[in-house]
């Protein structure tokens, strides 16, 4: 017994300094990104790296909204978020509807779906290119955003979700007399919270990253987003590592930030599969 407790711990040991060191080699970038953000430009070039900064300085961060960064991060921000709201609202829907109705022609849409996810974004840009033009959308904040409210993943992911709602509760609730949108709303919504959850984080940082999008279907200086806007300092200052780092580290704080709001629905949504019953 006691044989078997102490190899219990030294390999619960062993993992903990296995998952430190991944912590440390996965939050270096991070760290060296926001130290370098307060350096001087001196500091940063010279030979011998600095682990910390010795003299730190907000001069960086004052030069980068000197330009639009701003107008650049209001930009970005307001693309996620309303990507963000509008996916998880069109995609809880429906993934229920494909999990729990039966209509003719429901698996032949899933598979479509699911095909559609094998699809790369570059096939149809040109279409989108078109559709966003004619619709007088092109340049605009939302040429961005609404390529992304039908995600094929989102509905896929929900409809997962949808799955593990017991069928006696919705029968239930129509006896109840209660309609299509109360029972959404009251039963459908708590039960794959979590799911909605996960896929607000996924569809956040989607959304941010999607930097081919932001840059086939945005043109004017003050549309920009914070991705292009840096990628902008980096064509016209590629020597100035600490603006750049300033941006950088701007740009990270929406991700963080919103994956520590919904975290606790993004744990219980990689795991609720796992259990049964």
């Amino acid at each position: 017994m006691e044989k078997t407790e102490r190899g219990q711990l030294f390999y619960k040991g062993i993992s903990i300094i296995v998952l430190i060191i991944l912590a440390v080699l996965f939050t270096f970038p991070l760290y060296w990104i926001l130290t370098g953000s307060l350096k001087s430009a001196m500091d940063i070039n010279q030979a011998v790296p600095q682990w910390f900064p010795t003299r730190p300085t907000l001069d960086n961060y004052e030069r980068l909204f000197k330009h639009p960064a701003w107008k650049w991060m209001f930009n970005s921000v307001f693309i996620s978020l309303v990507a963000m709201g509008l996916t998880c609202i069109t995609a809880a829907m429906a993934g229920y509807v494909l999990a729990k109705k039966r209509f003719p022609g429901r698996t032949v849409i899933f598979g479509l779906l699911v095909c559609a996810m094998a699809l790369p974004k570059q096939v149809i840009l040109i279409p989108l290119l078109k559709e966003m033009s004619f619709l007088h959308l092109h340049d605009t904040l939302w040429a961005v955003i609404l390529p992304t409210i039908g995600w094929p993943f989102g509905v896929f992911l929900m409809k997962q979700f949808s799955e593990n709602i017991p069928t006696e509760m919705l029968e239930a609730a129509r006896i109840d007399g209660a309609g299509e949108i109360k029972t959404f709303t009251n039963i459908v919504l708590p039960i794959i919270k979590p799911g909605i959850g996960a896929l607000a984080i996924f569809t956040f940082i989607s959304s941010w990253n999607d930097y081919f999008m932001q840059l086939i279907m945005l043109n004017s200086k003050e549309k920009l987003t914070i991705s292009l806007g840096i990628a902008k300092l980096q064509a016209e200052m590629s020597t100035d590592f600490g603006l750049i780092m300033a941006g950088a580290s701007l740009a990270a704080v929406p991700i963080i930030t919103i994956f520590l709001m919904f975290q606790k629905y993004f744990t219980k949504g990689i795991t609720m599969g796992a259990v049964k019953g």
